[in-house]
């Protein structure tokens, strides 16, 4: 799109700082790295906070940073916080427009199918400073021209009626927090079992996991990027549909995100690799003795979700 446009896309990769058990706060931003993306030719920067797939929620100090150079360089910040109200114990989301002088150059962009778990409806907003807007509802009455408006209702009456529960620890946005975190935990726990390390999210119901030691079991043959082949090898040998992280986590020529493998735990419950829900009351222990005997790998939370 930034090419259509006639922008030159420049990317920044999230670094790990430390080897070992990971968490989403272990990827960083290198700041002399991201310094020298900037220049006087910089218009635009888009931060995904909490990030999709790693989970990191970037703290107040990482905003800062980018917002000094957004406000050194006078470029428009577009922040996409879809994923705002899915964070962890401990966690805090920051908007990039509280920041000091960074209102005026935010824009912000949210999700009822991520805030009300309704990814169908296909609803979502940005909000900013009029003369940010303003260009944005000119494209925007061209691009879609209407919109289911009975949806769009409920997600007000929605947001009215949680902002009045935000405190409420059995408010619908504290409660997917809560639930979430315990799916988080539990599939975090499978994965080391089965021999993917995976990094613990602090938001969004997406991980990522290093699958590097499970993949030197596996015949990966044929051409491409490692995950890609291990993608293509749950698909044709375990039926489970694969999602290379291609897309999302490297830019076109980086090597980033080669032995890590996207998982989503929104839903409860456990599935065979064919979809289909597992009776036993002994979910968990099940399905761990199925990777352990078969070496056959199960993804707990099947569930259908587009990225952003």
């Amino acid at each position: 799109m930034t090419k259509m446009a006639g922008g030159v896309p420049v990317f920044i990769p999230l670094r790990q700082k430390i080897s070992g058990p990971l968490s989403s706060a272990d990827w960083v931003l290198d700041p002399e790295e991201l310094k020298s993306k900037f220049s006087k030719k910089t218009k635009l920067i888009i931060v995904n906070t909490p990030h999709n797939p790693l989970g990191k929620v970037f703290s107040r100090q990482e905003l800062e940073m980018i917002g000094d150079l957004c406000k050194k360089y006078d470029v428009t910040c577009v922040m996409d916080e879809v994923y705002e109200w899915i964070v962890y114990q401990g966690c805090k989301h920051v908007r990039m427009n509280t920041l000091p002088g960074m209102w005026d150059r935010t824009i912000t962009i949210g999700s009822a199918g991520k805030t009300f778990s309704v990814t169908g409806w296909k609803i979502g907003w940005a909000y900013g400073p009029e003369h940010l807007l303003k260009p944005l509802q000119l494209l925007h009455q061209n691009c879609v021209y209407t919109i289911c408006t009975p949806t769009q209702e409920a997600v007000a009456i929605g947001l009215e009626t949680e902002m009045e529960r935000i405190e409420d620890p059995n408010g619908y946005w504290n409660d997917l927090s809560r639930s979430l975190q315990q799916k988080r935990d539990r599939i975090c726990a499978f994965l080391d079992t089965v021999g993917m390390a995976p990094t613990v999210p602090e938001g969004g119901y997406f991980l990522i996991a290093d699958f590097s030691k499970l993949a030197s079991k596996l015949d990966l043959e044929g051409d491409g990027p490692r995950d890609y082949r291990f993608a293509r090898w749950l698909s044709r040998n375990k039926k489970t549909p694969g999602n290379s992280p291609e897309r999302i986590l490297r830019a076109p020529g980086q090597s980033t995100g080669a032995e890590f493998y996207p998982v989503l735990f929104l839903q409860g419950g456990f599935y065979t690799a064919k979809g289909r829900r597992h009776p036993h009351r002994d979910e968990e222990k099940y399905v761990i003795d199925c990777v352990l005997l078969e070496n056959t790998i199960f993804f707990l939370f099947n569930h259908s979700c587009s990225a952003t």
